[in-house]
């Protein structure tokens, strides 16, 4: 019952989609522009640095909220934190009232890592923004950063739950980032430095 109540908290946690309240606060539909993705970044090619760092902070918040929150309620279950961190990144990539068709998972992962080891998701937020400026692309340090942190605990012996739900959120993450390495492959993968150029009017 612990880990189903765990599982059903990061869910409802997750399900809280900022970027889809943000946009249709301004009027539109965050799925209807860019990449159609209803996630900080897209909110950020949208309407610009301002609401897409807002709604990544959300979104690092709510499943930070949802793996301390979990932690606090069962104690004794060692899988608590990760298993209802894990399940806040599921509900925003999947949330039930938008047919499933949520963001990537990326801000909520390390607001989820950030509650499980903080001095591991400050090393991985500086590992991402120095990729993201080398490769220019965002996605790259996304993708990589869940397999590091999985390598990293595989390393360290966590156990075998543990490292389960981290290499289902690896490939979950990778699976939703599919469509930048097929548009990166084909030269048509919006950069960092140009993603500003399609800003909603």
């Amino acid at each position: 019952m612990e880990y189903l109540l765990c599982a059903v908290i990061g869910y409802a946690f997750g399900c809280i989609n900022f970027a889809f309240i943000i946009s249709k606060l301004k009027g539109f539909d965050i799925r209807d522009t860019g990449s159609g993705n209803a996630g900080a970044s897209n909110v950020k090619m949208a309407l610009g640095w301002k609401y897409g760092v807002l709604t990544a902070l959300c979104d690092i918040l709510k499943a930070f909220l949802a793996t301390v929150l979990a932690e606090k309620l069962f104690p004794n279950v060692s899988l608590a934190p990760v298993l209802s961190g894990t399940f806040a990144v599921l509900g925003h990539i999947f949330p039930f009232y938008m047919n499933f068709k949520g963001g990537k998972g990326y801000a909520s992962y390390t607001g989820m890592l950030i509650a499980l080891n903080w001095k591991l998701a400050l090393a991985m937020i500086a590992y991402g923004i120095v990729c993201t400026l080398v490769t220019d692309y965002i996605f790259i340090a996304t993708v990589s950063t869940t397999f590091i942190v999985f390598i990293y605990y595989c390393i360290q012996k966590a156990e075998a739950g543990f490292l389960f739900l981290l290499a289902l959120l690896a490939a979950v993450i990778t699976y939703k980032h599919k469509i930048n390495f097929i548009r990166l492959k084909n030269h048509e993968e919006v950069g960092l430095r140009d993603s500003g150029k399609h800003r909603v009017k």
